[in-house]
């Protein structure tokens, strides 16, 4: 039945309303001759609707007078009648198959490439990466070995845990997980100084092994011993260990920035114009012929590369660049107000440096006053634990 249906669509069919006192009979007749209708739906006792194949029809025009019904075409359906329609409009069915086939050759290739996982990692160094292993915005997919991919970049770079190459239509999704770095551990049999990894001030130093080379109130810098890996014994003399303790030091952040008190600051009107351009892979063409009309502008650049479904990407991107207008703005500030500016934006920065709040002990705020300038320095004394094992080669 459904190849029958499928044949009369190829070769055309219609469909036809039927409308009569005889509608069984009709039908009776057209079973008898083995006059193939389907999709038959009446209205009424006396109305009904129904399809047939075009070679059947002529042959219904005999069965509606023998059994006095009027029969009229109502549509005419599949693929004669549609190539009829748009014989006389060659460019547009031209058009459509140039179409098709562009469809088909673009689909064999790739025209987006999505990086997920990436945190350390630039974006920019894994398209290159994927770039040198074969795999590109325009690479024929055929071509994409995706393990042999994913082992080049894993065998050239230790900073990948994870990666995986996923092909979907003409977008190619390559997820990362990125390794975490460790510090190096410094086994408990080996010999090592602890020495400072910052500039400080102790305030208190305590060795389980090792011998203290430093005391409360001296200043440190970095890569300074500060329990040194050996110790000295009336009867044994020197001997290596592996030096441990605990030192806390106060450690100093600071932030300085100078501010004009007269300036000029540029804000937005509301005013604003879009220019696009269209670009095939490489290749772009503009759209507009002119520049914006503001004489100070703020200039936004976005692109949306265009797809049919959501994995199959084309090799257009659009480019939208939204010019904002920027008008002038005298702004004149008081020594205290640009201090207090100042002073509010630094104490801001430093504290976002600083993982325990609870360690800041003091904070200093030091303003110089200039000619038409303020400049304010804001200083943190952090009380932290120091130091770091460091090996002994000798």
């Amino acid at each position: 039945m459904l190849l029958r249906i499928l044949l009369r669509y190829i070769f055309g069919y219609v469909n036809i309303s039927v409308e009569g006192y005889y509608i069984e009979r009709f039908i009776n007749t057209c079973l008898s001759k083995s006059i193939f209708i389907w999709n038959v739906k009446r209205e009424k006792s006396t109305y009904m609707h129904a399809n047939v194949g075009i070679d059947d029809f002529k042959r219904l025009k005999e069965v509606s007078k023998k059994t006095k019904c009027k029969m009229k075409i109502e549509r005419k359906r599949g693929l004669p009648f549609i190539l009829n329609r748009y014989r006389k409009r060659k460019i547009f069915a031209i058009l459509l198959v140039v179409i098709a086939i562009a469809m088909f050759v673009t689909s064999k290739f790739v025209w987006n490439i999505e990086v997920e996982g990436l945190e350390q990692i630039p974006h920019d160094e894994i398209m290159k990466n994927l770039a040198e292993c074969g795999l590109s915005v325009g690479t024929l997919k055929s071509k994409i070995k995706s393990q042999e991919i994913i082992n080049k970049i894993r065998l050239d770079r230790d900073d990948i845990a994870w990666m995986n190459v996923d092909l979907r239509g003409t977008n190619v999704i390559v997820k990362i997980v990125e390794t975490t770095k460790k510090p190096e551990i410094i086994n408990q049999d080996e010999y090592c100084n602890i020495v400072s990894n910052k500039k400080a001030q102790i305030t208190k130093i305590t060795a389980n092994t090792g011998t203290i080379l430093v005391k409360p109130g001296d200043i440190v810098t970095e890569n300074t011993i500060l329990i040194g890996g050996w110790m000295e014994g009336k009867f044994t003399g020197i001997r290596y260990v592996h030096a441990s303790g605990d030192i806390e030091a106060k450690v100093w952040y600071s932030k300085k920035e100078k501010m004009e008190l007269n300036q000029i600051s540029l804000k937005k009107t509301g005013n604003e114009e879009k220019r696009y351009e269209i670009k095939f892979n490489n290749f772009k063409i503009n759209l507009y012929k002119t520049l914006p009309n503001f004489q100070k502008c703020d200039t936004i650049n976005t692109e949306k590369k265009l797809k049919l479904f959501s994995n199959f990407y084309l090799p257009i991107t659009l480019g939208i660049s939204t010019f904002y207008e920027l008008e002038e703005e005298k702004i004149s500030l008081k020594p205290e107000e640009a201090k207090k500016i100042l002073e509010e934006k630094l104490k801001n920065e430093l504290s976002e440096e600083i993982e325990d709040k609870a360690s800041i002990k003091d904070i200093k705020v030091n303003a110089h006053e200039e000619t038409g300038a303020v400049e304010v320095e804001v200083i943190y004394e952090v009380l932290e634990h120091i130091g770091t094992e460091e090996k002994i080669i000798y």
